[in-house]
């Protein structure tokens, strides 16, 4: 890691804010306050889902060793199972990576210099007992206003660049667009339209070479307190990354250093259209985790309400 990695990582770090014992850093934002304030945004009911479908043409290449995309089996088709002229049923089962689709990343992901969120050893993270700390079931409720910041838009692009860092700049034009601003325990979605490519059917153009976070934007949802962020690319941050030889640095600053869940390759653009017609970008979303006991990731089916 470079010094100026370390350096953010300082000003960032949120070990010991909640507590020796929290396991879910910034989700304590979300208070019982932040979701009565959030249930404001609804007014009409309208509904956006957000994940991608779950299927075996997904957006894993192979590139990541085991994180396959779903393979889905019958295993009863019409089973009478209590004898003939009996209620039939049909059941099936699925074998995936738990980031393999539209995924929060649980605080575990990554880890670096042996250590996860909150100080713990990365060696709490074992074949048999899973994530000891901080799985992805710790996440028990994430539910909170959300915001679209439309950086494509607000730059006037349909799609950001490959090599496009999203800055901080970045992040204040799409507020500025939204005509709201970011605020303690929202969940922020960062749209660069770059699933427009998977969408299309190219999932290697999607993966590489793709826009993403800069090392310089944990800080700002450091100091927005931000509880959450997802975004509509494979790997969240830019990549390659815009630091040579540096991978993966706003995982371990988000994850790692201020206990913030992170989400990739979420779809937004159905939500990008609709906050563009309803000219808000502010709204319910409810983005519970699968309570995988121990899971370092999860599938998850987001939905904004307006």
């Amino acid at each position: 890691m470079t010094v100026e990695f370390h350096d953010i990582a300082k000003r960032v770090n949120n070990w010991g804010r909640w507590g020796a014992d929290d396991e879910i850093g910034t989700l304590n934002l979300i208070t019982d306050e932040v979701v009565r304030a959030a249930a404001e945004a609804v007014r009409t009911g309208r509904r956006v889902p957000l994940a991608l479908p779950l299927q075996e043409d997904g957006v894993q290449t192979g590139l990541i060793p085991g994180r396959v995309n779903p393979l889905h089996t019958m295993v009863q088709i019409n089973q009478e199972l209590f004898g003939p002229g009996t209620v039939a049923t049909s059941d099936d089962t699925v074998t995936m990576g738990l980031q393999a689709a539209t995924h929060w990343d649980a605080l575990t992901h990554v880890s670096h210099s042996g250590r996860i969120y909150n100080g713990r050893p990365a060696d709490s993270i074992t074949p048999h007992t899973r994530a000891r700390h901080s799985g992805i079931d710790k996440a028990r409720h994430v539910v909170s206003r959300g915001v679209l910041l439309d950086v494509a838009r607000a730059r006037g692009v349909d799609r950001l660049a490959g090599d496009h860092a999203v800055t901080p700049e970045d992040l204040e034009a799409a507020e500025e667009l939204a005509r709201t601003t970011v605020r303690a325990g929202d969940i922020v979605l960062v749209r660069t339209g770059q699933i427009q490519t998977y969408l299309a059917g190219d999932k290697h153009a999607y993966g590489h070479p793709s826009p993403g976070l800069s090392i310089r934007t944990p800080e700002w949802f450091h100091t927005r307190d931000v509880a959450a962020v997802a975004n509509d690319t494979l790997t969240f941050e830019i990549f390659p990354p815009e630091i040579e030889n540096l991978w993966l640095p706003v995982h371990a600053l988000d994850l790692v250093e201020m206990g913030m869940l992170q989400g990739q390759n979420w779809n937004l653009e159905e939500l990008s259209t609709a906050c563009a017609r309803e000219e808000r970008y502010a709204f319910l979303l409810s983005a519970m985790p699968e309570p995988f006991v121990g899971g370092t990731g999860t599938p998850v089916a987001p939905v904004a309400i307006f």
